[in-house]
């Protein structure tokens, strides 16, 4: 049996009822194939596709809190560290109720690759609850907080791990997490990302993952002759990755007609009114039926059904495996150009295989969706100097480590023979410098 073979068997026996972390550990291994089979023996030896799978640390505690009714609630905390070869850990804190230790484990994973290509030193980690932020009260949301940091501060520091924002957890939920660290830890240090600007945060950090999808996204269809201008494009999700990608395409003279929440999805043949979404999302925290009812050429559709408008460009930006094969075929049939992942691991396994077997161009989110974490990567920085970048600064640096890493990918699946297929590239070129670091390291 091959040695990949061999690990991922392994991945999937020591970690049942992982779907999602077997899921990212099976697209990994399949893509490191071209590099692990010049030099398989050296590899087995040193086990280092085992060490690579295998969390440096798992950290599950409980998270106690009360309610706005005096009720005590409990949730399960999170945080993998999984790979700290080429720097301090690194990855967000997820809040949703789907939130579990495989879901964390399969971001975490990413996390490691996703960093490596931003080419910054920084390692790989997530972290997270099962708590629901939505609809409850500011003081329950501090509460639920301030029990979270407890327990997390324990094993995390400006030089160890540095958690950031994700789904769920916003600049809210960041100052309530900052607020409680320096009280326990009595320290003022870039130990969190996505800080309000007033105690440490970046210019562009709100803006960095989907702006930063848009800057990979024209420079691969400049690659291939074309461009964003006037083409149509489709877009996911509402929250903070979905509303910049839909704001800058439109800057680069694209008609956005799509996006969705948990419950729906609006059409908008005139093209999504960015300043509205914002006040329903961002201010007051509204489902879509709200912008439909406000913006007379939007449809308003219950359930899923993104895909099934005919795009130029499909931007998933919403959640795990939100565009399965059946999408895929859709999105194929009514003529897409490009597909790129603006959230974690969108798209199926085997809607992706589909994409990439019909010549469809196909971003992984490891590399289209790099912005956040690179111009988190940019505050801890600003931090450590006690500087403040100006944002024509941070987003000139954003676009240009975007374009570096289109480039980056690129150029890794041309030279392992796999020319155009993006996923292998990033797999590749994300593993090559971990790899490298890992045995300069030695066994540990």
């Amino acid at each position: 049996m091959a040695y990949v073979d061999e690990v991922y068997d392994r991945v999937v026996k020591q970690n049942p009822v992982q779907p999602e972390f077997h899921q990212a550990v099976k697209e990994v291994l399949e893509s490191l194939r071209p590099v692990i089979e010049r030099n398989e023996d050296h590899y087995r030896k040193e086990a280092l596709l085992e060490r690579l799978t295998t969390p440096d640390r798992q950290i599950m505690f409980r998270v106690s809190w009360v309610d706005d009714h005096g009720q005590v609630q409990v949730n399960n905390g999170y945080r993998v560290q999984f790979n700290d070869a080429i720097g301090p850990y690194k990855g967000g804190l997820r809040l949703h109720p789907t939130v579990n230790l495989g879901i964390i484990k399969f971001l975490g994973f990413e996390q490691i690759f996703k960093n490596s290509l931003t080419t910054l030193p920084i390692g790989g980690a997530k972290g997270g609850s099962d708590f629901d932020p939505k609809g409850k009260s500011d003081r329950e949301v501090m509460a639920f907080c301030q029990s979270f940091m407890t327990e997390l501060h324990k094993y995390i520091g400006a030089d160890i791990d540095v958690p950031a924002g994700d789904i769920g957890t916003g600049g809210r939920e960041i100052g309530y997490l900052y607020g409680q660290y320096k009280r326990l830890t009595n320290r003022y240090e870039g130990v969190l990302t996505g800080k309000g600007l007033s105690f440490g945060g970046s210019l562009a950090r709100t803006e960095a993952t989907g702006y930063g999808l848009l800057y990979l996204v024209e420079e691969l269809l400049k690659d291939h002759g074309t461009h964003l201008k006037n083409k149509t494009v489709t877009v996911s999700g509402s929250g903070n990755v979905a509303i910049y990608a839909i704001e800058k395409a439109q800057q680069l003279g694209a008609k956005v007609v799509t996006c969705s929440d948990s419950t729906g999805w609006v059409y908008d043949p005139a093209g999504i009114d960015v300043a509205l979404l914002k006040e329903v999302k961002e201010n007051r925290r509204q489902r879509l039926t709200e912008y439909a009812s406000q913006r007379e050429s939007a449809e308003y559709h219950e359930g899923r059904g993104v895909w099934s408008i005919k795009t130029d460009v499909a931007l998933p930006c919403a959640t795990q495996n939100e565009l399965n094969v059946e999408d895929a075929k859709q999105l194929v049939g009514n003529g897409v150009l490009a597909v790129c992942e603006g959230a974690n691991m969108p798209t199926t396994y085997e809607a992706t295989n589909y994409l990439k077997e019909h010549d469809i161009l196909f971003v992984p989110g490891k590399a289209s969706n790099a912005g956040g974490v690179a111009v988190s990567a940019l505050e801890m920085s600003q931090n450590s100097e006690r500087l403040s970048w100006s944002f024509a600064e941070v987003d000139t640096k954003l676009k240009d480590i975007m374009i570096n890493i289109y480039h980056s990918i690129d150029d890794a699946a041309k030279e392992y023979g796999h020319e155009g297929d993006y996923v292998i590239g990033a797999n590749i070129a994300g593993f090559l410098k971990v790899a490298d670091a890992m045995e300069a390291q030695g066994i540990v």
